[in-house]
């Protein structure tokens, strides 16, 4: 029986396939290695306490439409009631594609991100829930970087919603407004035959200090505040 000759051109090809499905294997295994000890840092670094200010990001790399001022923030806080603290408060869980998110722009600017704050209805810094949170990384100089939103949008009512809750000088408006109406629902003559404008500024005025009570009481009871006192405050009852 003949042997048949070697042909060294296909063993070099059968070798090469080999030697690369070997190294691809290798490659891979120790890329995803380093994929999950990088992201258990990030975690660790999110739930963690760190009192970094800033990230030292490569400017040209940023996307300015995502650098925010903390005035900035600030006020979107305030007028929709939401908080703007350390990720170590928030108790909702992060996303997968957010940690990739922050593994690639650390990447891409060859840095460890840390400082990392969310803004979030209060409720997400207790318990989770599905709402809206954005996480920021600190440029420095009071400003902050959005890395990722994840979650539905809030609810296109929220602002006007939260709007008595803004200063004590909306809260009064609108106990007064429900006061009015309130009174308006008062059948004529319920407390009187007389149906005169007196008799109307007697019925509101007694409405406008039974709501009023109610609403303080609500707010005392619950350690309810204002909107300016408490969007980067850490406690619950702020």
């Amino acid at each position: 029986m003949l042997l048949k000759n070697t042909n060294i051109q296909e063993q070099l090809n059968k070798a090469k396939r080999q030697f690369s499905e070997e190294q691809l294997i290798n490659e891979v295994y120790l890329l995803l290695k380093k994929s999950s000890e990088k992201e258990e840092k990030i975690l660790k670094k999110i739930s963690g306490t760190t009192n970094s200010s800033q990230n030292n990001f490569k400017f040209d790399l940023l996307e300015t439409d995502r650098i925010f001022h903390i005035d900035q923030i600030k006020e979107i806080c305030i007028n929709y009631r939401l908080r703007f603290l350390d990720t170590k408060y928030f108790k909702g869980q992060i996303p997968d594609k957010t940690i990739d998110k922050i593994k690639l722009l650390e990447q891409k600017h060859n840095i460890e991100i840390e400082g990392f704050k969310i803004v979030a209805p209060s409720k997400l810094f207790k318990l989770a829930d599905k709402d809206d949170p954005l996480l920021f990384a600190p440029i420095g100089n009071g400003y902050f970087y959005l890395i990722d939103k994840w979650g539905n949008d809030l609810h296109p009512l929220r602002r006007i919603l939260v709007w008595p809750f803004k200063n004590i000088i909306n809260l009064t408006l609108l106990v007064v407004l429900i006061s009015y109406l309130t009174t308006l629902f008062i059948p004529n003559g319920l407390f009187s035959k007389s149906n005169s404008q007196m008799e109307f500024m007697i019925i509101f005025f007694f409405m406008f200090k039974s709501i009023a009570a109610v609403v303080i009481f609500y707010g005392f009871a619950l350690g309810k505040n204002f909107n300016p006192a408490i969007w980067n405050s850490k406690y619950f009852n702020a």
